[in-house]
């Protein structure tokens, strides 16, 4: 086995890349990577420089972990900045670090993919060992595997790296058939405000449209990047997708990228960006340019619940954080990422911190599954 680290995925070819993959799960597609580097929405620019570590066996690929350098920590959703100032404060460098991750995506998925006919135990074992000599032989601070499936968390944590805890809030269909048969399985109390919201969101009369990304028009893309671009411009600070990157995912894997948008005197008013993989929606961007009462709520909650019963996926994850949707039937959901870290002393004490907040955040979970919409 001969491991390299590849400093652009044109480096590999997609047949290479996705047959490694257990399921098609969008964000780990080469497609979606490939996009995000062609059209600089990864590189220098944002501080995602690609460093990904691929496996060899007589130049066969066996085995590709997607890794970047990170030069600050945004667009990972799994909040290290005290880490980094802890380190500024003693004089120490937290940048550049390594990261294994899906770019500005906070969805669980596969970090470490591997051919079936290999070992899968020793290939893993083999790259993530490499990445860490990497990390002790270069001026790297730390390895970090972000939004880890248990499977891999497990894995990792043999392996010597520390695991952290979070939560986000989940639907799951329970075989509905109908909207209203996910309704009735809520309290009333719950059932009535929901039906309250979808009135408020009507009266802004603006049609819904869901669009399957290789049927969306010119028109209806540049509105979605438009709604994104506006969102991010108000409240997160920089929008580091653009239109280049969204007419590529929409030719190349729009079988998985769905867009929904409400249209009103004909024109586009208000959007979301979304996935779709077999079992899973995964919201990922909202944005708007009129407002009006709960149509957030429409188009980013209640027509994704409606698309994955007629469409018979399993669960709907709209993104991270946000307690408020927990009334309308998304519950807690435990996530995990794996941390390795060079420094022995901020290692310690990184796994001291690392404990507390796990003791607080399974308290948290247990809180949040208390307030649960659902009839008992």
């Amino acid at each position: 086995m001969e491991i390299r680290t590849l400093s652009s995925i044109k480096e590999i070819t997609a047949s290479q890349w996705n047959r490694l993959m257990p399921a098609l799960q969008p964000f780990m597609r080469y497609e979606f990577h490939a996009a995000l580097e062609q059209h600089q929405c990864t590189g220098n620019t944002y501080g995602w420089i690609p460093k990904h570590i691929v496996a060899y066996d007589n130049e066969k690929i066996i085995g590709i972990i997607p890794t970047y350098e990170k030069y600050n920590s945004y667009g990972e959703f799994v909040f290290d900045m005290a880490w980094a100032d802890a380190y500024h404060r003693h004089g120490f460098e937290y940048y550049p670090k390594w990261v294994s991750a899906s770019p500005y995506t906070p969805v669980t998925g596969p970090r470490i993919l591997t051919d079936p006919e290999y070992n899968q135990q020793t290939v893993v074992s083999s790259m993530v060992k490499y990445s860490i000599e990497q990390i002790k032989s270069h001026s790297l601070s730390s390895l970090h595997y972000l939004f880890t499936t248990k499977e891999t968390t497990d894995q990792l944590e043999q392996l010597g790296f520390m695991t952290r805890l979070g939560c986000q809030f989940h639907w799951h269909n329970n075989n509905y058939q109908t909207f209203d048969d996910f309704l009735a399985t809520l309290t009333a109390k719950k059932r009535k405000n929901i039906r309250q919201e979808r009135k408020y969101a009507a009266q802004a009369k603006a049609d819904i449209e869901i669009i399957q990304g290789n049927n969306a028009t010119e028109e209806q893309l540049a509105a979605a990047e438009l709604f994104y671009r506006k969102t991010f411009g108000e409240k997160y600070g920089t929008a580091t997708l653009n239109i280049g990157f969204f007419k590529q995912i929409a030719k190349s894997m729009g079988e998985q990228f769905v867009l929904i948008m409400a249209k009103r005197n004909n024109a586009y008013i208000a959007g979301a960006i979304c996935f779709q993989d077999d079992e899973t929606l995964y919201g990922r961007h909202w944005g708007y340019i009129e407002d009006h009462d709960h149509l957030h709520f429409e188009v980013c909650y209640y027509q994704g619940i409606e698309y994955c019963i007629k469409n018979g996926l399993k669960h709907f994850e709209p993104g991270a954080q946000g307690e408020h949707k927990i009334s309308r039937g998304f519950l807690p959901t435990e996530t995990w990422s794996s941390h390795w870290i060079k420094h022995p002393d901020f290692s310690l004490a990184i796994q001291q911190f690392l404990d507390n907040e796990t003791t607080g955040m399974r308290h948290y979970i247990k809180d949040m599954q208390s307030r649960s919409p659902y009839k008992k």
